[in-house]
């Protein structure tokens, strides 16, 4: 198929491109940016005057849900949802049923995906056996399954010991490593960032030093290994100026953060509403301002949705009770909108945390649009507000936005030159 998008905005961060042009697309690839081809003729044509035309969105981190969860979400749902909100590629987390901790599970995903069509899935496999921090996984073979990067997620690995093995294991075969960074024992129990709202609410607090003593002892390991690290959903303002600090050291490690995190406080925990339940916890109001700032001035590079999908019973229960995670893959890009909106970002640097950030921070194949490489790009209109669940696809609707209004809305999604969406 031939495709022609005609007179858009196309913005691509990573080769600072910015103007009005036309895109041509050509079996999957971007023939050329700007005239036709000689002899190209398009058997269809967007006219895309008035929108804008990015690279395809990169989120770091999808929940999934299948295999063994299907009550929450699917392949199918979660990737249609994604290409919805003009994510084109995708880093699935390993928490799985069973857990992605062999080739035969990622070579299911794989497969899954593929049968599914809708957008790139690059699968996080576990650091250990059963995400249980005792044992290593067959993080080579895993690699060789396609596997882009290894985490623990949340859960604690048995002992530091093993954690630093792990990580020399790893750094020996330049395999890199996702930390989420929590101390379970500074943690356990808690539900809200502790602070003056959760003492109000009486909630169980989560301290910021949960974050802040594990993140110390992984930038140090990271360090004493050479380990390559990224560190995702951080949450705290002393988070960002270890990370900032480390960075000015030449520490060559790169994060990012949960868009809900730098949209809402805990101060949004007044009604009790399950749907704010999240892990690491929302922070106070200032811990939110420093996420956005370290955002603005690019210590951290990428910004992820950290989809979550719950099934209905999951969150119509006391907000104790409730499992943590919000389902936002579908409106990283209309709540991300909100960044410029406020003055925080020009819409360049906005699509860069959106695209060639976290593309470049695992070194995905992702994130740009250059002649003759694969067309994943994104179509949205700036100038059309659009509230949030007026088609909701994901198979959770456990999002606190449902209902808001965003600006800009995605008029069409291309992954490998396919249109996969179009609203």
């Amino acid at each position: 198929m031939r495709l022609t998008i005609e007179g858009a905005r196309v913005i691509d961060p990573a080769s600072q491109l910015d103007q009005l042009t036309d895109l041509h697309i050509a079996d999957g690839r971007l023939e050329a940016i700007g005239p036709a081809p000689e002899g190209f003729v398009a058997s269809q044509v967007i006219d895309a005057r008035g929108l804008i035309a990015s690279p395809g969105l990169v989120d770091l981190q999808v929940s999934l849900r299948e295999p063994g969860q299907s009550r929450k979400g699917s392949i199918a749902s979660e990737t249609r949802a994604a290409a919805s909100g003009g994510v084109t590629s995708l880093c699935s987390t390993p928490d799985t049923r069973p857990v992605l901790d062999t080739p035969a599970v990622a070579e299911l995903i794989l497969d899954r995906c593929e049968k599914a069509g809708q957008v790139r899935v690059f699968p996080i496999g576990a650091l250990t056996r059963g995400l249980e921090g005792e044992h290593l996984s067959e993080l080579v073979a895993l690699r060789d399954a396609g596997c882009v990067a290894f985490t623990q997620g949340l859960t604690p690995m048995r002992s530091n010991r093993i954690l630093r093995r792990a990580l020399e294991y790893a750094a020996g075969f330049d395999l890199p490593i996702i930390f989420r960074p929590q101390d379970p024992d500074l943690a356990e129990g808690g539900l809200a960032h502790e602070g003056p709202t959760a003492a109000r609410l009486g909630l169980v607090g989560i301290p910021e030093t949960a974050e802040t003593v594990a993140l110390a002892r992984d930038l140090l390991l990271v360090e004493q290994t050479g380990v390559r690290a990224h560190f995702s959903g951080l949450s705290c303002a002393r988070s960002m100026d270890m990370l900032a600090d480390a960075q000015s050291r030449g520490l060559p490690i790169t994060a990012d953060v949960a868009m809900y995190q730098l949209l809402l406080s805990d101060e949004d925990l007044e009604g009790f509403s399950s749907l704010m339940h999240v892990q690491p916890p929302l922070r106070s109001r200032s811990d939110r301002n420093a996420l956005r700032q370290a955002v603005a001035s690019g210590v951290v590079q990428a910004i992820s949705s950290h989809h979550q999908p719950h099934e209905p019973e999951a969150k119509r229960v006391p907000f104790a009770a409730s499992a943590p995670g919000i389902s936002s893959v579908e409106v990283l890009l209309p709540l991300a909108l909100t960044l410029v909106a406020d003055g925080l970002l020009e819409l360049p640097a906005l699509l860069a945390r959106l695209t060639c950030g976290p593309a470049d921070a695992l070194q995905l194949p992702a994130g740009r649009l250059a002649v003759g490489e694969r067309a994943d790009l994104t179509l949205f209109d700036p100038a059309r507000s659009s509230a949030v669940g007026s088609n909701w696809l994901s198979k959770g609707a456990n999002c606190p936005f449902i209902g808001l209004g965003v600006p800009g809305a995605i008029t069409h999604t291309l992954c490998d030159g396919r249109l996969v969406y179009q609203a």
